[in-house]
């Protein structure tokens, strides 16, 4: 396994020195190994420490956490790092230690000067805002990125998670991981990415104000030279767009149904809004030959009666024709609106609408896992 070197690099973004660093690929590519790998060059150069966090708790479960280094324990570099005065990686208790086996395969480590870094996730975070951590200078957010619904306020609980670990130092840098599995993210949101931007095999960096804080943000290239070894591509060569995820890299979007017939401006009954993402969407309910469906497409102009109009948004708004969750009618339009898409009969633009809209459904609908 001694390609790996052909893999992805953080050598381009660690050049931008920003405080986070947000990295976007394809499945496999090398993210999680590249970040494994700096930290545990970081312990064994300067005893600097890592955190390494998910989103909930089973993910960060012993048996999950024994193989999180396999990759790199069988590729020699643990080895090849401490010149091979340390050749594996333990973990116990919520810390991994750098170690050496007996005969007997026990691993053999000291408490103190062996850990290397420490799991959180950020379900659980009340039991860890008493513990001090100075010497993690890296926090690995790893699938920072779901096509399931997010914890509730997620982006103030991934800001409380990281003000346990630093405290008051200004040396930690943070680096999230995700798969090009949905467009839809609320970290984007809230750290005002545009993901539709971002070009492959680009790193874009954003700056906030005066503040000397500066967000990266790469799209990791398609590395063909990898890509060619990656002989596993062939078993995903279905007539599916979804698998390009896979094998190219390309944002993950399901197919979704696009406008059945072709209407004019009298065919439509009623117009709504759903604003998400800080994107807006126009709603028609259609009648074409005694035939309704719902049609949704992007609204590119602000909505102009904004005190009349029914507008579903995630936002607290008292306004009576505002209303947070699509699926809790709150008066006689609003339950004929729900049967279209109780009833499957809600139809979209292209894909990316349709992957938008439907990701403020979850959301409504309290879809988790």
């Amino acid at each position: 396994m001694a390609f790996r070197n052909d893999y992805y690099s953080l050598a381009e973004i660690l050049k931008r020195d920003c405080v986070y660093n947000l990295i976007i690929g394809e499945r496999s590519n090398g993210k999680t190994y590249a970040l494994l790998k700096h930290a545990i060059e970081k312990f064994w150069k300067d005893k600097e420490q890592f955190a390494y966090l998910r989103r909930w708790k089973e993910d960060i479960r012993q048996k999950y956490m024994t193989q999180l280094f396999s990759a790199l324990i069988q590729n020699g570099e643990i080895s090849k790092i401490t010149k091979g005065e340390r050749t594996s990686v333990c973990y116990k208790n919520g810390r991994f230690f750098l170690c050496n086996y007996d005969e007997e395969g026990t691993p053999i480590y000291n408490d103190e000067m062996d850990c290397i870094g420490f799991t959180f996730c950020l379900s659980d975070m009340e039991h860890n805002k008493s513990v001090s951590y100075p010497r993690i200078t890296s926090i690995i957010f790893d699938e920072f990125m779901t096509p399931f619904a997010y914890l509730n306020d997620e982006f103030v609980t991934f800001m409380n998670c990281l003000s346990t670990i630093i405290r008051l130092r200004t040396d930690v840098k943070i680096f999230m991981l995700g798969n090009t599995i949905t467009k839809y993210c609320p970290y984007f949101d809230e750290m005002g990415i545009d993901v539709r931007q971002l070009k492959k095999g680009e790193i874009t960096v954003y700056k906030y104000g005066d503040s000397k804080l500066k967000v990266a943000v790469e799209y990791c290239a398609l590395n063909m030279k990898a890509r060619k070894k990656k002989e596993s591509n062939f078993y995903f060569a279905f007539n599916n767009p979804k698998l390009n995820m896979i094998t190219e890299g390309d944002w993950e979007l399901s197919i979704f149904p696009h406008l059945p017939f072709k209407y004019k401006p009298k065919d439509i009954v009623a117009t709504y809004f759903i604003e998400f993402a800080d994107r807006c969407f126009q709603c028609e309910i259609i009648n074409v030959n005694d035939t309704f469906f719902t049609y949704i497409h992007e609204k590119t102009t602000p909505i102009k009666n904004d005190d009349e109009d029914l507008i579903y948004t995630l936002e607290y708004n008292p306004k009576i024709n505002y209303n947070r969750n699509i699926f809790k009618p709150i008066n006689e339009v609003q339950k004929r609106i729900v049967w279209f898409y109780n009833t499957d009969r809600v139809y979209y633009q292209n894909n990316d609408v349709g992957d938008c809209v439907n990701n403020y459904l979850k959301i409504c609908k309290g879809v988790q896992r």
